[in-house]
């Protein structure tokens, strides 16, 4: 009888909790607008970040599809795209830039209820963007072989596969308005609408991507390029419906025609807070073209190993992007709100939540490994190459996770240049430099690169968290 009243209770209270949690998800798919600046601190975490860790997942799709369809093609195109994607870190670091720079300025307007400020920030960032992709388009196109070659890639890779680096490269100004406008979304609290952004672009990726790769229906056979060309076009789609939410009204950030004009006060702004993010960004992602460098002297099997299964670890990172996403805005709608404590309470309720996530996560990589490389190819050189990747760099998820949320806390406070300091004693002057100890002198090969990833991506951890303790980040005017 005992027994059974336990059970009944039990049953009671799992359906109650289940049916809190259903509804608090849904309600932070919802896209309802709320003050983030006086909502419950816990609430507001959860809220922001379901959507965001989605959306964020929803980025690194794009990547994982493409990787998925070009393996059947062989590790030399896999390769292709490891070796491009290495280098379009710099295009991802500029966008990245641009849109944490924005979202630093929106969210400090939205804090203090200025929604007019914050949709001209939201235009002139456009306009910043837009001009910045133009830069970048014109040396992709011409250069597109020679910039293989200069990073190593192999003469098959550079005199017949360069196709899928011309394309990306040319059609950069996708990237960065996605980027930057779901930045302006979610630095405003739209976080589900900045989400359902990027599950519209990767559902024109997925179904485009076999239909070009392979040649599918009426369609040629375009081979790698055909996955540059869908990603593109997923892309270039998804940025017209992001314009279209700005314009009609169903983001907080209403543009109208009458706000279409150049301030260029607001666009120097723009351009000097991004100098640090958009720098952070180019020292970080850019270093990785120092490891593939290494990489490369191992062989085109160890760079498609690796670039397998750096994808597999940024897709499960994702989340913890999403959560740090979550955590910047906070911080920078509560200073807007001079509520400097909350922003601090918010950083470091965050990051326990990430830490207890991640630490899950790479538990999984660490035990599973051969499994998850070999979703995406079938080669067994690559796989065992793979899974070794895979398993030691996940030794660090505790690291990336912690020290993610406390880098985009930074961010969120309008401080891009401590960040900068960071990025760039620890991935040039520290990842680098042991990277190649290990590997090339030491004679650890690619093991030497991977170990190298994890101690230095401790070492800034513990480094952001020093600083971010002494607090100076809650005195940046923006």
């Amino acid at each position: 009888m005992g027994n059974g009243l336990k059970k009944e209770s039990f049953s009671l209270n799992f359906k109650y909790y289940y049916n809190i949690l259903f509804s608090e998800i849904w309600e932070s798919l919802s896209g309802k607008e709320r003050d983030y600046t006086s909502e419950k601190l816990k609430r507001a975490i959860f809220l922001l970040s379901v959507p965001m860790v989605l959306e964020m997942v929803m980025e690194s799709v794009f990547a994982v599809v493409d990787i998925y369809f070009v393996s059947k093609l062989g590790y030399n195109a896999v390769a292709a795209v490891g070796l491009t994607e290495s280098m379009m870190s710099i295009i991802y670091a500029i966008a990245f830039g641009l849109s944490i720079s924005a979202s630093a300025i929106i969210s400090r307007r939205i804090g203090e209820k200025n929604e007019g400020s914050a949709a001209n920030a939201a235009v002139q960032a456009i306009f910043a963007g837009t001009f910045v992709s133009i830069l970048i388009a014109l040396p992709g196109y011409y250069f597109a072989p020679d910039l293989l070659r200069l990073i190593g890639a192999e003469p098959e890779i550079y005199n017949k596969l360069y196709g899928y680096t011309l394309i990306m490269f040319s059609t950069n100004i996708v990237i960065n308005l996605l980027f930057i406008i779901n930045g302006i979304l979610r630095s405003a609290g739209d976080a589900a609408l900045s989400m359902r952004v990027l599950w519209f672009a990767n559902i024109i990726n997925i179904i485009l991507d076999p239909i070009l790769i392979f040649g599918w229906w009426i369609f040629p056979k375009m081979g790698i390029e055909g996955a540059a060309i869908a990603t593109s076009i997923g892309r270039g789609l998804a940025v017209i419906y992001q314009i279209y939410i700005l314009f009609s009204g169903k983001s907080r950030i209403k543009i109208t025609k009458s706000d279409i004009k150049i301030d260029l006060k607001v666009i120097g702004q723009i351009f000097r807070l991004s100098f640090g993010s958009i720098g952070q960004n180019i020292i970080a992602t850019s270093s990785w073209i120092g490891l593939v460098a290494i990489l490369a002297t191992f062989g085109s099997a160890v760079v498609a190993a690796y670039t397998i299964a750096i994808r597999i670890i940024i897709f499960s990172l994702l989340p913890s992007w999403g959560m740090s996403n979550a955590a910047s805005t906070l911080v920078g709608q509560n200073l807007g709100a001079k509520q400097p404590e909350r922003a601090e309470r918010a950083v470091w309720l965050t990051g326990k939540y990430n830490l207890i996530l991640m630490g899950f996560i790479g538990l999984l990589y660490i035990i599973f490994p051969h499994f998850w490389v070999g979703l995406f190819i079938d080669d067994p050189v690559v796989i065992a190459k793979g899974a070794e990747c895979l398993r030691i760099i996940s030794y660090g998820y505790l690291a990336y996770g912690l020290g993610m949320i406390v880098i985009h806390s930074f961010n969120g406070a309008g401080d891009t240049i401590t960040p900068i300091k960071i990025n760039l004693v620890i991935f040039w002057l520290f990842e680098i430099p042991l990277a190649f100890l290990l590997a090339k002198v030491l004679g650890a090969e690619e093991q030497g690169v991977y170990y190298a990833i994890i101690i230095a991506e401790t070492v800034l951890t513990i480094v952001a968290i020093l600083i971010f303790r002494k607090g100076k980040w809650k005195e940046k005017m923006v």
